[in-house]
């Protein structure tokens, strides 16, 4: 079982294809696609127990452009299991720089579970309290605002890489896993190889790093396919892949309003590293980020997003 949750890790994909299917229309096809996308986000809206978050003190206007913070939770969910989001990425997207930030969350990291009242690994915030738990410990440990999500199950990953058709990357370490061969260079990966492209870790020198930025290649490549599909099956493959796996609480009206406001954001992204080391504490192991190095993290977000004000402390 524990060898199963290892194969299913961390990376992003689906996101941005949400981001990217927003909403393309395309000549005779564009009714067709507006009901289908319609439909589609419908279902799988999931509203949390607020309307703003308490560390933004006005609601977020998108016609007057302003900066807004998404995150991206990979989930491993199995039935009878609540799962872990083993993925963790706030993306904060401001239009008036036209640029895209986004932040992966080592899933070990340490830090006050928000609602439980422990110091634990913040992927135990999902298994412990579900979306709402995630969310407020996120918001806690960054000290910045989580205006929306985009949940993902982890299975789905293959799917959705099949359903724009595979992806193309630039890969930068020689190196074989799960039974695929990946040298350097120029690759262009079906579901299962960026399954394999993005799970190794271990024979990686920059080790959960060099995974997440090869999770942000697939990303990447995932947009700017779902971008530019033209054809009716595709868009219905990867409509039925989005209804199956992803949550999100942003309203179809909402992801209107983002292509049209903040679609030029998205060709300006940045990745920051949570910058920390592994240390065992009772036997267990943890990934602890110095105090500093968490303010400093803390004061780049709220600088993107716009927001004044002094990052508070954590436990």
């Amino acid at each position: 079982m524990r060898e199963a949750r290892k194969k299913k890790k961390k990376w992003l994909w689906i996101t941005l294809s949400i981001i990217g299917l927003l909403l393309i229309s395309v000549g005779s096809y564009a009714y067709y696609i507006f009901q289908s996308a319609a439909n589609t986000v419908e279902t799988i809206h999931e509203d949390i127990d607020r309307e703003v978050s308490e560390k933004r003190p006005e609601q977020v206007v998108f016609t007057e452009k302003d900066p807004i913070s998404i995150l991206l939770m990979g989930v491993d969910e199995r039935k009878g299991d609540v799962g872990r989001a083993d993925t963790l990425i706030l993306m904060t997207v401001n239009p008036n720089t036209n640029s895209t930030q986004m932040v992966s969350i080592p899933r070990d990291t340490r830090t006050e579970i928000v609602g439980k009242g422990t110091q634990d690994k913040i992927n135990h915030a999902y298994a412990y309290g579900g979306t709402q738990m995630a969310i407020d410990t996120v918001e806690n440990f960054l000290d910045v605002p989580v205006d929306y999500f985009v949940k993902i199950n982890m299975d789905s990953f293959k799917d959705t890489v099949d359903a724009v058709g595979g992806v193309t990357v630039e890969n930068t370490l020689d190196f074989s896993y799960d039974g695929h061969d990946f040298p350097k260079g120029t690759l262009t990966l079906d579901g299962e190889e960026a399954l394999a492209y993005t799970r190794m870790r271990k024979e990686d020198p920059r080790g959960d790093f060099g995974r997440q930025d090869r999770q942000r290649q697939v990303i990447e490549g995932v947009m700017k396919k779902g971008a530019s599909i033209t054809s009716i099956t595709k868009f219905g493959d990867m409509f039925n892949v989005v209804q199956h796996n992803v949550k999100t609480n942003l309203t179809f009206d909402e992801m209107w309003d983002i292509q049209e406001n903040y679609k030029e954001a998205s060709g300006n992204l940045t990745q920051f590293q949570v910058e920390g080391s592994g240390d065992k504490i009772d036997g267990v192991y943890y990934y602890i980020v110095p105090e500093e190095d968490r303010l400093a993290l803390s004061k780049k977000l709220k600088e993107h997003l716009e927001i004044s004000g002094t990052t508070a402390s954590v436990k």
